[in-house]
């Protein structure tokens, strides 16, 4: 059972009356670098031992996505959710994907549509073997702006942008149809964000309740709009890589590649982070970490704990030890 934990902090989802602990565990290495009994070992101890509430999925994981293991992880969560015989007590968080010319077997052109989202909000319930979803995100936005660590904006002036009413309005549907209780995005900028806010607004639909971009200590770029903008207008983060992949923890200093690491399975897909810039930030930080008696990771983790835009703190890992803060 899922029981509040007296060392475990939790905070109010915004535009909710549900708590969500924290520290929410992340499970795109479930289906990739951990198999379903590793997937159940984590949940287990995150939940019966360290009083999380808040697990964090989508459709495309395992990560990285690839045709053959697309929702593994939703099924991993599901067959966990079905032996544990008990679902009220978890607040279960999904994504939605939108269009990736990457990533074909989701489908390249894929809109935020009636069609598309009821197709995905419905295998994911059946993935998950549950009859709802606490929190429905809408994983990236549709149109080509930055996000997934990309700078320097490049407008398209005949880019396709989402239809906001229509979006809005189908997971207002899904709200009252009982499949979903909020909603949130993710990998979204401040423009997205205000227009998601206006037109929940002015046409009296679901406003949204997190953003979950990414945020740690080599990657900031949360705090240029969005910190303020969140804090006011009441959307939480659900900071997503608040260790940069892992970069952020003593394995990668001085240029190590432990075998089996993620940055060393996937050199290319995790370049957002490994530029020479960021990792001499690493090793000036594992440095302070040290003089002030302290882990990098436990610092960094701590770091994004303390901001006061944060709803929760998204954690990952593919060892045990590393979930128990022995990296």
């Amino acid at each position: 059972m899922a029981t509040k934990n007296k060392n475990m902090q939790y905070n109010l989802l915004p535009n909710s009356d549900i708590n969500v602990s924290k520290i929410c565990l992340g499970t795109m290495t479930f289906g990739e670098q951990n198999s379903e009994a590793e997937g159940h070992e984590q949940l287990n101890y995150a939940v019966n031992e360290r009083g999380i509430n808040f697990l964090d999925t989508a459709e495309m994981y395992s990560v990285p996505s690839k045709a053959e293991t697309k929702g593994s992880t939703e099924k991993i969560i599901g067959t966990w959710l079905k032996n544990r015989n008990k679902r009220d007590d978890i607040i279960l968080a999904s994504k939605v994907c939108g269009p990736s010319a990457n990533l074909a077997h989701i489908g390249a052109g894929r809109k935020f549509n009636r069609e598309n989202m009821t197709a995905a909000l419905h295998n994911s319930l059946q993935r998950l073997q549950t009859d709802y979803i606490d929190l429905y995100q809408l994983h990236w936005p549709e149109r080509p702006t930055n996000y997934f660590g990309a700078l320097g904006y490049q407008h398209v002036s005949d880019d396709a942008v989402t239809d906001f009413v229509e979006t809005l309005t189908v997971l207002q549907d899904f709200i009252k149809e009982g499949k979903i209780r909020y909603i949130g995005i993710s990998n979204e900028t401040p423009w997205g964000t205000m227009q998601y806010l206006a037109t929940a607004e002015k046409y009296n639909l679901p406003k949204i309740s997190t953003i979950q971009n990414p945020y740690n200590l080599v990657n900031r770029t949360y705090e240029i709009g969005l910190a303020e903008m969140g804090i006011r207008e009441n959307v939480g983060l659900l900071a997503y890589s608040p260790l940069a992949g892992g970069l952020l923890t003593e394995k990668y200093l001085s240029g190590k590649r432990p075998n089996g690491a993620r940055f060393t399975l996937w050199p290319n897909y995790f370049t957002r982070y490994a530029h020479p810039n960021t990792m001499h930030a690493v090793e000036r930080y594992a440095t302070l970490a040290k003089e002030n008696g302290l882990s990098l990771s436990q610092m960094t983790l701590a770091y994004v704990n303390t901001r006061n835009f944060l709803t929760a703190n998204i954690i990952g890992a593919t060892k045990m030890d590393q979930l128990k803060g022995k990296y």
